[in-house]
């Protein structure tokens, strides 16, 4: 019973903490865009104006909710500091702390399970945690050493490279962690990444710029223009992000054969349709990216199309089925799961009954037959043969 109590008192920090991660996460996000929105918006004064008098690099009129808006951003700062100036920072830093927090009590605390695939990497507990923690922390330290670099003043080839070493730090995780942990490290390293940049680059800058104008300095303008790359840099990172945060409940993608070039796929896809709202903004169509975002979603999902199912050429009886079910589900899928970390059945599909196995029958089918996702991590080692005989019988009308 108590250890019933501790793995439900989990999964209630579990509920609490992703609903925080989702709530800063929209917070930070929607901060986000609205600002690369509006640096791509803005319009520059007339020559000679009263704005380009007093060193306003551009102006946008906007409406919202009943009111009229008129933002102006500054070439660098105005004259005199203003006495209220609202920053934008604790919603990256509370996003990532309940990231983090989100992946250490989902991942971290029952790696076993959610960590290891031993058909993958035959990998211990800690292992595992100690590859998810060097993939933040390397992944952040060469991105930013990048940035640093003289690449860092050639923003195309930079997102290249980038490019390239996320999709290499996939494949490496592919090879190392099993596929949904895989896809989520990968999203947290850019998570990391990004409020990095908030965090070690476009906050020390402006307080270096606030700091100035307070002694009655003028600001340099280089730390401006370092924040105003990582915040593009941010805006870009996104969509791969938020494909990943989701990616745990499609098994199509991260349990494929090829689960890192899928990764690599949808985050170029997503890259090429930011990259048309961001020229749009700017008053450019280039229709071609998010056509090519597109065509490359219609591509991944006809590669990753289930394949014909091997089948047992024997009659299947059920009780052959509800045996395999009983060895290599129910410790999960059970009104009170045996396997350690779980509270309730996983998505509340629950096949400790003869009637509750026909009843899911199909997503039995689709997880353990053609997407072979579950068992997760294959923890109850089931075997192909196993697997054919469930889809032997499911396609034999599941009776």
């Amino acid at each position: 019973m108590d250890a019933f109590l501790l793995t439900y008192g989990i999964d209630w920090l579990n509920l609490l903490v992703r609903w925080l991660h989702l709530i800063t996460g929209i917070a930070w996000i929607g901060a986000s865009f609205y600002f690369v929105w509006l640096d791509n918006s803005i319009r520059p004064p007339a020559p000679g104006s009263e704005l380009a008098l007093r060193g306003v690099s551009g102006e946008l009129w906007a409406v919202h909710g009943g009111g009229f808006y008129n933002p102006q951003k500054y070439l660098v700062a105005p004259a005199t500091l203003p006495p209220t100036l609202h920053w934008f920072k604790w919603e990256a830093y509370w996003t990532w702390i309940s990231g983090f927090s989100l992946l250490c009590i989902v991942y971290y605390f029952n790696a076993s399970a959610m960590m290891i695939d031993r058909s993958v990497a035959d990998l211990s507990t800690w292992q595992a945690v100690g590859i998810g923690l060097a993939t933040l922390v390397i992944g952040w330290t060469v991105y930013d050493l990048l940035c640093r670099s003289p690449l860092g003043k050639h923003d195309a080839l930079l997102g290249i490279v980038m490019y390239v070493l996320i999709v290499a730090a996939g494949f490496a995780l592919s090879k190392l962690l099993s596929g949904r942990a895989a896809y989520i490290h990968v999203g947290a390293m850019l998570g990391t990444i990004m409020v990095g940049n908030v965090l070690m680059v476009i906050m020390p800058g402006q307080r270096k710029m606030v700091a100035a104008m307070q002694a009655g300095q003028a600001p340099a303008a280089i730390h401006g223009q370092r924040a105003k790359q990582r915040s593009v840099h941010n805006n870009y990172f996104t969509l791969p992000v938020l494909f990943i945060m989701i990616s745990n409940h499609y098994a199509m993608t991260y349990s494929h054969a090829w689960n890192w070039l899928v990764l690599a796929a949808m985050m170029a896809a997503g890259v090429l349709i930011r990259h048309f709202f961001n020229l749009r903004h700017k008053g450019r169509v280039a229709w071609g990216f998010p056509l090519a975002g597109v065509a490359i979603l219609i591509a991944v999902a006809v590669a990753i199309a289930p394949k014909p199912v091997v089948r047992t050429a024997a009659v299947v009886d059920f009780g052959q089925v509800q045996a395999i079910v009983a060895q290599r589900c129910v410790a999960c899928h059970a009104a009170h799961p045996t396997q350690a970390g779980f509270s309730a059945a996983p998505l509340g599909v629950q096949l400790h009954r003869p009637e509750l196995i026909r009843q899911h029958a199909a997503a039995i089918y689709k997880q353990v037959v053609q997407l072979k996702a579950m068992p997760i991590g294959n923890l109850t080692g089931i075997t192909e043969d196993e697997r054919a005989v469930i889809g032997t019988w499911y396609e034999a009308g599941a009776k």
